[in-house]
């Protein structure tokens, strides 16, 4: 919606004097908001009758005064500029625009939204957006309880929220619906070294020859073992998105549910046969599977195996990474394939079975070496 012409008018108010104000039409839409401005108040106001010349004359000047203001609004129009709404749009409801962006990303802009609604009591607008207003925030996730349990949140989740929120106000900034770019002035939240566990070779057999009470939640964990697929995207898995691979063979080519980005996964002979692929199959591949079975299910099938480590649907990646490097590939086909935008996230999996360091560990020996005979 473009706005064309812009007429100024008055309207009655109290105590016998008239206001200005901006009649826009057709009307102009807010790209960000939708919301669609009509009228703009200007605080400018005349006299209703003016009793004497003096009056006469301030009216003269203030009419003046609000046809420039028109005229120099009206320029910014021609140039598709609407800085002089920014006051209105500063007054929007922040936490109703942030709800409105969950469905665009990845489910933990939801867990920063609700700890963001908790902070702010549920009330929350654009100015009210602030280098004080944010710090408290970064204190609050240092020392949040998590939003379904009475456990507090870590500070390596903290870390991740604290980065998702940091990012919002990135585009926040970029779309003119906050002053100043807050990230300038923001501390991160350093994040710990935590040894996050996957499972071994043994293990992995040990699984996949252990019964589970939910057959598909057993397909499902082996199926990301194999494949280094998330929980979100193993859901979401259509038969559909199984595909022909241009390098010969079968791929995921899926849209993943986290970044939201194209993703091609190459999938070995052995996945197909897990799940029982077939061309002419149409619909979810892991039909019925819940989130809520990879808790308490997934956990007790796991420790039926004899696995007594902390697996989480999650170590299923992990243990896809960390396989694969065991068996020497190279970190960057690893990257590849678990479509990590950083050489620097996988480096983060695959270092507990860096060979180098096994191999320059071993040249330093107490033992002297045995004399060769003479």
């Amino acid at each position: 919606m473009d706005c064309k012409t812009i007429t100024l008018r008055t309207r009655v108010l109290k105590h016998g004097m008239l206001g200005f104000y901006l009649d826009f039409y057709p009307g102009y839409r807010d790209r960000e908001t939708m919301k669609v401005y009509r009228h703009k108040s200007i605080d400018i106001q005349i006299y209703a009758e003016p009793k004497n010349q003096r009056e006469k004359n301030f009216n003269a000047q203030m009419t003046e005064k609000a046809e420039a203001i028109r005229c120099r609004i009206y320029a910014s129009v021609v140039n598709d500029k609407y800085d002089f709404f920014d006051k209105d749009r500063f007054k929007g409801d922040f936490l109703a625009y942030y709800k409105k962006q969950l469905s665009k990303h990845d489910p933990k802009w939801e867990f920063v939204y609700l700890h963001f609604c908790n902070y702010v009591k549920g009330k929350c607008t654009f100015e009210d957006i602030t280098l004080e207003l944010c710090n408290g925030f970064r204190e609050y996730l240092l020392k949040a309880k998590q939003l379904r349990r009475k456990a507090k949140v870590s500070k390596n989740s903290a870390s991740g929220y604290w980065s998702t929120f940091r990012g919002f106000l990135k585009i926040l900034y970029r779309n003119k619906l906050i002053k100043e770019n807050l990230n300038d002035f923001l501390d991160k939240i350093e994040t710990d070294d935590v040894i996050k566990d996957y499972l071994s070779v043994e293990e992995l057999y040990a699984l996949a020859e252990t019964p589970c009470e939910i057959p598909v939640l057993k397909t499902a964990s082996l199926f990301s073992c194999l494949t280094s697929l998330r929980r979100s995207d193993i859901i979401a898995l259509r038969w559909e998105d199984i595909v022909d691979y241009s390098a010969g063979g079968k791929c995921v080519h899926i849209i993943t549910q986290k970044n939201k980005s194209e993703d091609i996964i190459p999938i070995g002979e052995e996945a197909l046969e897990l799940i029982g692929y077939d061309p002419e199959k149409r619909g979810v591949v892991f039909k019925g599977l819940k989130v809520s079975w990879t808790q308490f299910p997934m956990k007790k099938w796991i420790s039926s195996a004899g696995i007594r480590k902390n697996i989480t649907f999650h170590s299923y990646r992990r243990t896809f990474a960390t396989l694969q490097a065991a068996a020497g590939t190279d970190p960057n086909t690893i990257r590849s394939m678990m479509a990590h935008k950083s050489i620097t996230t996988t480096q983060r999996y695959v270092k507990v079975v860096d060979k180098n360091k096994l191999e320059a560990n071993s040249k330093i020996t107490l033992r002297r070496p045995a004399k060769k005979a003479k």
